[in-house]
């Protein structure tokens, strides 16, 4: 069933058009050339994100950071092995994919960082992306607050997730 969602929907946005005598091909092309201004002024933002995260990571300062900060991941119940899965995934998904392949690898997928890492990826999103899109796209201009808070709330997500593992 739900491979036929797709189809079914845009069957059904067809015979909806067709009812109310919209022309929905026009609509849709209408729509995608409103898109492409959009794209081209996002599109700067998401290629400054991509290289700070690649630099982040290659230079070995995501490393050394880890290395620093594990003692107080480690006192706030977050495995140190997961420390550079957290520090990257406000940053950027890809990577953090990336980060949580190899956290299978080397621990497993069943193991405790193993879940640790599944939860932390599925509860946190990218948040320096998101931001970035967001407010490039609208006319928002007091964000003082919104990337520490949203940084605060990720630390926590991290935190309740490896709670929340010790028991599963």
């Amino acid at each position: 069933m739900a491979d036929l969602f797709i189809p079914i929907l845009i069957a059904f946005i067809m015979i909806y058009a067709t009812i109310k005598g919209v022309d929905a091909y026009s609509s849709f092309v209408n729509g995608a050339k409103g898109a492409l201004p959009l794209m081209a002024s996002l599109m700067p933002y998401i290629i400054a994100m991509f290289v700070a995260v690649e630099l982040f990571r290659n230079s070995g300062l995501s490393g050394y950071l880890c290395n620093f900060l594990s003692p107080i991941f480690r006192a706030i119940g977050i495995p140190p092995e997961v420390c550079e899965l957290t520090l990257i995934r406000p940053f950027s998904s890809n990577a953090g994919y990336v980060i949580l392949r190899d956290i299978f690898s080397t621990y497993g997928v069943d193991s405790y960082i193993g879940k640790c890492a599944s939860v932390i990826m599925g509860s946190s999103d990218t948040i320096f992306y998101v931001s970035s899109i967001y407010f490039a796209s609208t006319s928002v201009k007091k964000t003082l607050l919104t990337i520490p808070i949203a940084l605060v709330c990720n630390v926590a997500c991290a935190i309740i997730a490896c709670f929340c593992c010790r028991f599963i």
